[in-house]
């Protein structure tokens, strides 16, 4: 099943809007996987299986979410079932705006050769990136001690940061 982005700009509780997600996303026959908020709780990373992008939008739109950006994405890195059975919390997030003309070959190319370097800072483990089909942006996501461990990990593979965001630990069931 495809997996779907969506990017929601939270105007109330962000326990409410997960639980929000979770039902929308079951109310339209997929499956909400996980979200990750910014730790300043104006932004919320929604994955979710099995709804096209466009339906998704409309029905978040329909549950009175602010949407402010939705599309297909791959998972790179790790194992959706393992994510499905942890769902584990992240740390930082890093966004990255691809360049054009990049290609998605070329991308998983790229990260398959730069991704053993990240040993070079054991201080940090790369968790797991969410790349849009089409190829407009990336979702890199972190554990590590501070913003400086994350900002050597992406010097070490040659990768820059646009965004970067300490990630806030909400669950649906807060």
């Amino acid at each position: 099943m495809s997996l779907v982005l969506a990017e929601i700009l939270p105007d109330r509780d962000v326990a409410d809007v997960l639980r929000s997600v979770e039902s929308v996303a079951r109310a339209s026959g997929g499956e909400f996987i996980e979200a990750q908020v910014t730790g300043s709780k104006d932004r919320v990373f929604a994955i979710v299986e099995g709804v096209a992008p466009a339906d998704l939008r409309t029905a978040l739109g329909a549950a009175g979410l602010n949407v402010d950006d939705v599309a297909s994405v791959r998972l790179v890195g790790a194992d959706l079932a393992a994510i499905k059975a942890d769902r584990p919390a992240s740390g930082y997030l890093v966004e990255w705006d691809l360049p054009s003309g990049l290609t998605m070959d070329a991308y998983l190319a790229r990260k398959k050769e730069k991704s053993p370097l990240y040993a070079q800072v054991p201080e940090t483990t790369f968790q797991r990136t969410y790349v849009r089909e089409d190829m407009v942006k990336c979702l890199c996501f972190y554990d590590a001690p501070d913003e400086d461990a994350v900002r050597r990990a992406r010097d070490v593979v040659s990768a820059p940061i646009d965004r970067l965001h300490h990630l806030a630990d909400v669950r649906c069931d807060a």
